[in-house]
């Protein structure tokens, strides 16, 4: 498999291992110190090559940028641009200055501990996790180029994300800040049927069916970097969504001399822009609202959308019902999002139990009749 050869240096001899690679082109590793260290090595690279795990050392020279761009460009192919533009970013920003030019095999586990932990002392989790995620993603297409044995990013320990306090308006707070909202009818719409910004902005004539009350959400028209794009739904699946009977007379006002092909919202022609956190229409409404009832919290447009969970599930909506509505992949999803929302509903499933079990045993039964007799003898 190879062979093993003496040269002289100044600093004394020295071996080089000479053998070919699982393509037949031949390789070598110079500068052992001892015959026995060369033959080790050699030892090591045949029995990598009888179980098919050799790695060719010339092929970890590859640096990380390149396989950055590579996978930057899969990354783009595959997600939205909402979901690509945070990764992109990230990686211009915070990765490729640090790691674009090491070469993937110069990478110790130590150094990226040591990366993150520098990160973590002045950026948020969120970041941290982001942009260690998009260096352990480049190099699992190392590992499985097979341009070195294993990741060393993986198995390093991240700092945690704190989940943001969610706000909930009750029905006469998103009334009163409707009514001195410039769009009534979006903030009405979105605090009771849960849609995505861009999901309700991207509504149109065609996809209302008044006589069912109901919504097919097909398009979603999203602002990424100030520039709108058109495209699916997040989940790329269409659905069905039902407004209130309440919201009749407005959505029949709001689709007025309207085409079939028109937008709902605004102008009918362009897509309504989600409004300045700050000085938009939507904070100016608010802050109106707040002079009339101090009790209403600052909110965002996205907060409607957790109002209308809110108010479904107070209402006795279903977790399934939720999912469906506001679109998540999982009613899991949506019980691991809103488990604030439902807390009270331990102490109801108690309560039924005991009105159940109330009904169902003799009042003679005593505490526990459904309890088989103990043993007669002493337990053991």
């Amino acid at each position: 498999m190879g062979s093993i050869h003496s040269y002289d240096t100044p600093s004394g001899k020295r071996y080089v291992v000479r053998y070919r690679k699982p393509d037949h082109r031949q390789a070598g590793k110079r500068g052992f110190k001892t015959k026995r260290d060369a033959e080790a090595f050699l030892a090591s690279v045949t029995v990598a090559m009888t179980e098919n795990s050799y790695i060719d050392p010339t092929d970890a020279r590859v640096a990380v940028g390149e396989l950055g761009t590579i996978w930057l460009e899969d990354q783009a192919a595959v997600l939205k641009p909402s979901s690509f533009h945070p990764l992109e970013s990230c990686w211009r920003i915070h990765v490729e200055p640090q790691w674009g030019d090491r070469r993937v095999g110069d990478i110790r586990h130590s150094d990226v501990r040591a990366w993150v932990t520098q990160l973590a002392g002045h950026r948020g989790a969120v970041t941290v996790i982001r942009a260690y995620g998009i260096l352990a993603a480049i190099l699992d297409i190392a590992v499985r180029d097979r341009r070195i044995s294993d990741n060393p990013a993986r198995g390093i320990r991240l700092p945690r994300k704190r989940a943001k306090a969610r706000v909930y308006l009750t029905h006469d707070q998103v009334a009163t800040v409707a009514r001195q909202a410039l769009y009534p009818e979006v903030v009405l719409f979105l605090a009771y049927t849960g849609l995505r910004w861009g999901e309700a902005t991207g509504l149109r004539v065609r996809d209302v069916d008044l006589q069912r009350r109901r919504v097919t959400i097909r398009e979603n028209a999203v602002l990424v970097n100030g520039a709108l794009h058109v495209g699916t739904p997040k989940t790329h699946a269409t659905r069905s969504v039902r407004y209130p009977n309440f919201f009749d007379g407005m959505m029949q006002s709001t689709l007025a001399g309207k085409r079939y092909d028109q937008l709902i919202f605004g102008d009918g022609d362009n897509h309504l822009r989600l409004p300045n956190s700050q000085d938009g229409w939507f904070a100016t409404a608010v802050r109106r609202a707040q002079k009339q009832d101090p009790t209403i919290p600052r909110v965002t447009p996205h907060d409607l959308r957790h109002t209308a969970a809110s108010l479904a599930i107070s209402a006795g909506a279903n977790p399934k019902a939720v999912q469906r509505m506001l679109g998540h992949a999982s009613a899991a999803m949506t019980l691991d999002t809103y488990a604030d929302l439902f807390e009270d509903d331990l102490d109801a499933v108690a309560d039924a139990l005991e009105r159940a079990r109330t009904r169902a045993t003799p009042p003679t039964a005593g505490p526990f009749p459904m309890l088989p007799p103990g043993p007669s003898g002493p337990s053991l």
